[in-house]
């Protein structure tokens, strides 16, 4: 990973807003309720040529200490402990308050690394007010407004002061294949991050829905750069209610999926596959995503002789029928069972959406679909099959010409879809097929 600034303070300060403005996208949920970062929430970040890492963390609150607080505390000092840099962040409208005065005692006592305090939310700019603030016994103090943009370019200037006194700047990532895990609250999407990872870097708690963003970590596995986004969990919509934060979660989560090489659909066996299940199942579907169908929590289904799978195998081709080329994994995060199959069957997936067929097999297919089954004629007019070529990967993307689309009956469409995945191994991802007329082909 490249070196690391974490943005650490009491809650509702502008941290999210920040990190937000300076990773160039949305990252973070921002909200007035204050406490709505929970994770360690990392974006790249660039100035000047400089490439770093930002991770926002959760606001520290030091009066409360419930299971919430105490993950929040435990995910900030991760962070404090794995950055070169700290951002302390306060409230420059509202002057210092108790809980300011709570967050620099516990970095005095907590950390040995160089801490910038940042003034936010200074909207006119009005510097005086961020001079009170060297009460709090940091030598380096920042007046900015995230929301509007004054003073950024003076902070990061002294970030990469930092940085560079460290020795801790690093060349940029080239882009790594990202892997959204998605499903419903509680089903163990957190822990597995954390189980790929090594690390407690995400919160887990039995508190349903404690992830509420998408949130990156970067993995390596046989020598390939990976990014795993684990998501909030997809619930019922008559279960969110309009405006929430859980609302702009879903958001977030159909986001990661939209941009990620693969998915990982997380269901949790004890709750047996639920019409949620298949509702987040069927959008990963409609976004041409490779996936995987990972059920969780096996260790508590008491009969695990081959029936059981079996049976939960044949459960799923019926509910999942739209998406018969699901791949399924019965896992246990918690005792590691089976574990190392996802990442094996990742790679297997993802070679299988870039996988190529020649045109010459591909007509060979599909003469042979045609010797078994006729196409359909309309109104006395028999479809004619010409030509077929593969134009695309990820996903494998086939352009078959014919003599009249309009003749094409989607009965047939699906029949020559089930053939080419019959010749050839296309497990765990969907294929397009896209009909055009032999005029279009001389255009």
């Amino acid at each position: 990973m490249k070196s690391l600034v974490a943005v650490v303070g009491r809650p509702n300060v502008g941290k999210s807003t920040f990190f937000n403005r300076i990773c160039g996208r949305r990252i973070s949920i921002v909200d007035d309720i204050a406490g709505v970062t929970r994770d360690r929430i990392y974006g790249d970040a660039e100035w000047l040529g400089n490439y770093f890492t930002l991770v926002d963390t959760g606001g520290l609150d030091f009066e409360n200490r419930g299971e919430i607080e105490k993950n929040i505390l435990a995910q900030a000092q991760i962070a404090i402990d794995l950055a070169q840099v700290i951002l302390f962040f306060v409230d420059g409208k509202e002057g210092i308050t108790n809980a300011d005065r709570e967050v620099a005692d516990f970095l005095m006592k907590k950390t040995r690394k160089e801490v910038i305090l940042v003034v936010n939310k200074l909207d006119n700019f009005e510097i005086e007010k961020s001079f009170d603030f060297y009460e709090l016994g940091f030598k380096r103090v920042f007046p900015i407004s995230s929301e509007q943009g004054k003073g950024l370019g003076e902070l990061l200037d002294e970030i990469i002061v930092c940085l560079k006194d460290k020795n801790a700047l690093k060349e940029e990532k080239p882009d790594a294949i990202k892997i959204a895990i998605v499903g419903k609250p509680n089903a163990g999407k957190s822990s597995l991050v954390n189980k790929f990872l090594g690390e407690e870097r995400l919160v887990v708690s039995k508190i349903a829905g404690t992830t509420r963003d998408a949130i990156d970590s970067e993995f390596r596995y046989n020598g390939k750069d990976y990014i795993l986004i684990d998501t909030a969990g997809l619930r019922k919509k008559n279960a969110i209610e309009s405006g929430s934060i859980e609302r702009y979660s879903v958001l977030r989560t159909i986001e990661a999926i939209k941009r990620a090489d693969i998915v990982l659909v997380m269901i949790d066996v004890a709750d047996g596959i639920t019409e949620q299940d298949i509702k987040v199942a069927g959008f990963v579907h409609e976004q041409h995503k490779p996936s995987i169908i990972v059920l969780n929590k096996w260790d508590l289904i008491e009969d695990k002789d081959g029936y059981t799978i079996n049976k939960y195998t044949d459960n799923l081709k019926e509910d999942l029928k739209f998406m018969d080329y699901f791949v399924p994994l019965f896992v246990s995060v918690k005792s590691n069972q089976r574990i190392p199959k996802i990442m094996e069957t990742v790679e297997k997936v993802l070679q299988n959406a870039n996988k190529r067929i020649t045109t010459g097999q591909l007509n060979d297919i599909i003469q042979t679909a045609i010797n078994l089954k006729q196409p359909p004629s309309k109104n006395g007019q028999r479809l004619k099959i010409l030509y077929a070529t593969q134009t695309g990967v990820m996903v494998p993307t086939f352009v078959i010409f014919v003599n009249d689309k309009e003749n094409m009956h989607f009965s047939y469409l699906r029949y020559l879809e089930n053939t080419i995945r019959k010749a050839v191994d296309f497990s765990g991802t969907p294929i397009k097929i896209v009909i055009k007329n032999r005029t279009d082909k001389e255009e």
